[in-house]
Parts: C-alpha cells; structure tokens; sequence
C-alpha cells in the first residue's frame, strides 16, 4: 500500500544524494498549548502518556510530531498519514530494531533523539543513528564509567576532572547513536564496542561515528552506515512553528545553520590502542 501524496506539500524541496546527512534541530515548543497530539498514532500517545511530568510528556510529543512533520516534507504524507514502524527482520519474520517508514518505498532512513529541551532528527538514505545529550553530573560520569568498554574507561580517568563531564557526554552520544543506528540500542552491552577517540581504527568497522556541534549544554553525535565521509547538514526549527496549521510547509523552507563534513576517518588517531581487549565481554568474563 503506497500512502496518497499531499497535493500541496512541498515535496521533493528537500533531496538526499548518497551521502548527504540532515539534520534537523527541534527546540520545545514555544507556546502554552498543548502539542497536536492528534498527529501521532496510537502507540506514541500511550508511550507519552506514560511520562509522569508534564514537562517530559511535551517534549515527547512536541519530537515526535516535529519527526512526523520532517518526514513530511521529504515524503509529501500528512504528518498524521505516516505509518511509523520497526524495521522487518528476514530471520524471525517480526518488526523490531530501527522505526522505519512503513508501505514508502524508497522513504528516507530517520533517527530521533530528545533530552532536556532539545529534540534532534537526522534524516539519511543510509542506516543512521542520532543521540543528543545534555551535559551529565559528575556524580552520573563516576556512576557510568562502569558500563565502558575498558580502553573508554582508562581514556575518561585519565582527563582532567573539569573536562571529563563534556569528554564523557561526546562519548556517550557517539555510542548511544551507533546502537541506534544498528538498531539494538542499549539492548546491545555498552562495553562492548570501542567508540572512544584514542584509537579510531579499532572502531566498529562499517560505520562512520562523529560528533555534531550543538548548542551549549548539549553534545550531540551521528552513526551511519557506509565507511566514508558525509555532508551534514544542520537545520534549525524556530520553536513556535510547531503549532501552526502549514508547519510542513514552513519547515521545508528551513536553510542549513551549519554545514560540515563528518569525516569516515581522522588520521591522527588511526593507530594500535595498548588498553583495546579484541575478546568479547564472555571470554573477558571467564578470562578474569
């Protein structure tokens, strides 16, 4: 089933070549009403229920109906019309992993991430993985060192205390955002992979993990599929356009803030990291 095209959507006003990233920055809505909850499907609505405070509840909602109306504009189906799925699995037959556009063929790959205020959504025509993180406490950088693959751990002790909260949060948003992009999330051991920034040719092979630079207080960071380099393109949302009737239409006129280029490999830190244990986590387990 192929979902009917908005006759005045603006489509095709955002294309993605091969190796273009974008990304779209969502700030909280900037009004007292409630989000259009109307535009969601029944499970978002449950899952935003759930939250206890108010606050969390809104910028749940005000991300995913900023999401719905992104996708929007690259696939021209009302925002309330996309049919948001897991991804299919040939093995067990089910959807589970990455949400993915469902009955779109050729839609663009998505990935949402929201903390603290900030909501951000990289569109792709690769897998992609998105996280952003505000600034954590020092408190909450010694409770997670624990959880690191060993080489991370040794790399965040060693810098300066008051660097660490920042070097943790990059790293963890670089992490976060690769076990997004594979579709296990945190499912996936978090010790299990180096992602740090000592030795980068010990890093997932495949794959292509960088830092976004974000406001401040946040650090974000990209995963995509595909070893080599991608333009990224970062696009502002002004916060009190979520409640107006042509949103879609306004956020496709939205021009990058920022453009860079998330390089596959940076040559300085391709070299042998002495802390890296190749084994998994069991055989390091039963080695100790």
């Amino acid at each position: 089933m192929n979902l009917p095209r908005l006759p005045n959507t603006p489509y095709g006003t955002r294309q993605l070549g091969p190796s273009d990233l974008h990304l779209w920055l969502l700030p909280p809505p900037d009004s007292p009403r409630a989000a259009p909850v109307a535009e969601l499907d029944m499970q978002e609505r449950q899952r935003a229920a759930a939250y206890r405070r108010h606050s969390d509840r809104q910028l749940y909602v005000a991300a995913h109906v900023g999401l719905r109306r992104v996708l929007s504009v690259y696939t021209g189906v009302a925002p309330h019309r996309l049919v948001i799925g897991r991804e299919w699995c040939e093995e067990c037959g089910e959807r589970h992993g990455r949400p993915v556009l469902v009955d779109l063929p050729g839609a663009p790959e998505f990935s949402l991430s929201h903390s603290h205020g900030l909501a951000l959504v990289a569109v792709a025509h690769t897998r992609v993985g998105v996280d952003v993180q505000a600034l954590p406490s020092q408190e909450t950088v010694e409770a997670c060192l624990p959880l690191l693959h060993q080489a991370e751990r040794q790399e965040i002790t060693r810098i300066p205390a008051d660097r660490r909260q920042t070097a943790f949060a990059r790293l963890w948003s670089r992490k976060e955002a690769y076990l997004k992009g594979l579709g296990t999330g945190l499912a996936r051991a978090a010790d299990l992979d180096y992602l740090g920034e000592a030795a980068e040719s010990w890093r997932p092979t495949g794959w292509t993990v960088r830092n976004i630079p974000l406001c401040e207080g946040h650090v974000g960071a990209a995963a995509l599929a595909g070893d080599k380099d991608w333009r990224a393109a970062l696009h502002p949302v002004p916060a009190d356009w979520l409640h107006t009737r042509d949103a879609v239409e306004r956020i496709a006129t939205v021009q990058p803030g920022l453009r860079t280029v998330l390089r596959a490999h940076d040559p300085s830190a391709v070299r042998t990291h002495a802390l890296i244990d190749t084994r998994n986590r069991k055989e390091r387990a039963q080695a100790s």
